[in-house]
């Protein structure tokens, strides 16, 4: 307890939870989430030839948690959209990301040290969101926990992830690790909400944030699509379900990617969408 309370954390935890989002934080959250759009399929092309379209996408990417949580709590949908200074930054990230002359802001935040400290940032406003959504939830239902978890993890990832559908014309639903982390973040921030864990809201986000941060920073530095999860769930899945031991979804995605193409094991979805744009170009030439 000394050393805690030399150290402060509780006031730094404190301070911590209570620092302002916006500008910074949602900036950063806006670049990687539009970031990760212009990775997607057909992106660039939808942009150019309709423009409208690619920034409803983008708005989805960035907004469309808040939409979703609202609907399944009873709240206006377009609630969130009468934040003007939130809709002009992300619309000026949308464009800068897209139009930019030369590609520079793309480039620029897609060079690997800036793209991990925007990952870094980005996380800080998903915590935030998953502990606003039970918040919100409990002061709705303040015995439904299954509620509270539901709402914080939406709030968190969104549970309809358009990896391409928006531009393949098909909707996957998408369980890996930033949403596994979601719906265990949402948990343990029900439990906080519901007195079950011993632990005051200021410091579960600020241990969260951290453990969210740098597992993120560090797949993305690594180019992992892994879960830090995976060993756990695995242990868990063996006692109470009789699972074998081991992690499956390793096999599943390496026996793909064994028989169909040599790729090095270091090339992203976004290098591969580079690689897409630049043969589709090719061709048009």
């Amino acid at each position: 307890m000394e050393v805690l309370d030399v150290l402060n954390l509780g006031e730094i935890a404190q301070y911590f939870s209570k620092m302002a989002m916006f500008p910074v934080f949602d900036c950063a959250y806006y670049i990687v989430s539009i970031l990760y759009l212009k990775y997607e399929p057909g992106a660039v092309e939808v942009s150019r030839k309709s423009p409208v379209a690619s920034w409803l996408c983008a708005m989805l990417y960035c907004f469309g948690s808040y939409i979703l949580a609202d609907i399944m709590l009873g709240v206006s949908p377009i609630d969130y959209f009468h934040n003007n200074s939130h809709i002009l930054l992300a619309s000026a990230v949308w464009y800068l990301i897209f139009f930019c002359p030369l590609n520079l802001f793309y480039k620029c935040v897609a060079f690997l040290p800036v793209k991990l400290v925007l990952v870094a940032l980005k996380e800080v406003v998903r915590t935030r969101k998953i502990a606003a959504g039970v918040h919100h939830a409990y002061h709705a239902y303040h015995h439904g926990w299954l509620i509270m978890v539901i709402t914080g993890y939406v709030k968190g990832k969104y549970l309809i992830s358009p990896e391409g559908s928006i531009f393949r014309g098909h909707v996957i639903l998408v369980f890996f690790s930033p949403t596994k982390a979601s719906l265990y973040g949402a948990i343990l921030f029900t439990l906080q909400e519901a007195h079950l864990l011993p632990v005051s809201k200021s410091t579960l986000i600020c241990l969260f944030t951290l453990f969210m941060a740098t597992t993120k920073v560090f797949m993305t530095a690594r180019h992992s699509h892994g879960s830090p999860f995976a060993l756990i769930e695995s242990w868990l899945c063996h006692l109470l379900f009789g699972s074998p031991l081991g992690i499956e979804d390793d096999h599943h995605h390496s026996a793909p990617a064994a028989a169909s193409a040599p790729l090095s094991p270091t090339k992203t979805k976004e290098e591969l969408s580079e690689v897409t744009r630049k043969r589709k170009s090719k061709k048009a030439e």
